[in-house]
């Protein structure tokens, strides 16, 4: 009885069956709805700072294309021993993506777009900034209903607790699941039961608890509170350009690094793939904004930028200045 009270339990759903031939996953689904709901954000955003709808919805095909191939990139990339041939590679519908080789390939198939249309990186980003943590957020609940994302065991009063369902990742024979895991020449197996789950190395059993730490669900509230602070907050008065996504980046990205430490999963010098990557993004942006800020310090603002500043128009989220239209200054219609 005290177990049932200091944990969280659901069933886990993998598939959803239409009939017995045809099935859809809720974590595809929620990606899906995820993916179009940070978009609407974007469309929404991307007016204030300047960027055209139609380009913005350009860039956006081209960053859902990127999105598919860069997760499944870095996926692949980490777990390279998963996978006996390349076209097991190709096969994303068996599982297996990554959320930050998503980001940056959305970013890398979209930057070809901006730059044909003239668009800084930092205004179009800063426009994708609300729309970010929103489409993780939401995102994250297809993770949840399939039990993705389970952690290190533990006993804390949130601790995830196996409640029947196939578990998703693992092999599932009666209310016992396992998930292994090489790690270069070793096996490491996370076994979950409904009484106890156990992270077992070659060396025998490391760490049992009553459950699992649930990391989809530590980062679907990282991600929503991160979407109301930049609501709420950041974007409640003009900023400089690039500044939203760098807090975007500092948050999210510190978030992962912390909450990675309680996956099971491949690691590279003690961390994870998706640490070393955010933790970089992180400090980058953490530096340029610290920067920033002493530079503010030494000089005042030039009158230029003052004025700007004082003119912005209500509604608008950060000082720019628009790019040329297309043909200005060659003859067209300035």
């Amino acid at each position: 009885m005290i177990r049932a009270v200091a944990s969280l339990s659901w069933p886990v759903l993998d598939r959803v069956h239409f009939g017995s031939t045809f099935a859809i996953s809720p974590h595809g689904v929620g990606i899906a709805f995820g993916y179009l709901l940070g978009s609407w954000w974007v469309l929404r955003e991307g007016p204030k700072r300047g960027v055209k709808e139609e380009h913005a919805s350009s860039m956006l095909f081209w960053a859902l294309i990127g999105t598919i191939v860069g997760a499944r990139f870095f996926y692949v990339s980490g777990h390279l021993s998963e996978f006996n041939s390349f076209t097991d590679m190709l096969k994303i519908y068996n599982g297996g993506i990554s959320l930050i080789g998503g980001i940056v390939g959305a970013v890398a198939f979209a930057y070809p777009v901006m730059r044909r249309h003239h668009y800084r990186f930092l205004q179009v980003m800063d426009s994708a900034a609300i729309g970010l943590p929103f489409g993780i957020f939401v995102g994250r609940i297809g993770d949840l209903v399939i039990g993705d994302h389970l952690g290190k065991p533990t006993s804390v009063p949130w601790a995830f607790a196996y409640d029947g369902g196939h578990l998703s990742g693992f092999s599932c024979t009666g209310n016992v699941c396992t998930e292994t895991l090489l790690q270069g020449l070793h096996r490491h197996t996370l076994e979950i039961t409904p009484q106890v789950a156990r992270l077992i190395y070659p060396t025998g059993v490391v760490q049992t608890g009553d459950g699992v730490h649930q990391t989809a669900m530590y980062d679907f509230l990282i991600a929503g509170s991160l979407f109301l602070f930049m609501y709420l907050v950041m974007a409640s008065k003009p900023r400089r350009e690039g500044v939203l996504i760098m807090t975007f980046a500092i948050w999210y990205g510190m978030g992962r690094v912390i909450t990675d430490f309680l996956r099971v999963d491949k690691r590279w010098l003690g961390l994870t793939g998706s640490q070393w990557s955010t933790a970089a993004f992180a400090a980058v942006s953490a530096f340029v904004l610290v920067r920033w800020a002493i530079q503010s310090r030494r000089r005042p603002p030039p009158p230029a930028a003052a004025a700007l500043r004082t003119a912005a128009p209500s509604g608008a989220t950060t000082s720019f200045t628009p790019p040329a239209e297309p043909g200005a200054g060659r003859g067209g219609v300035p």
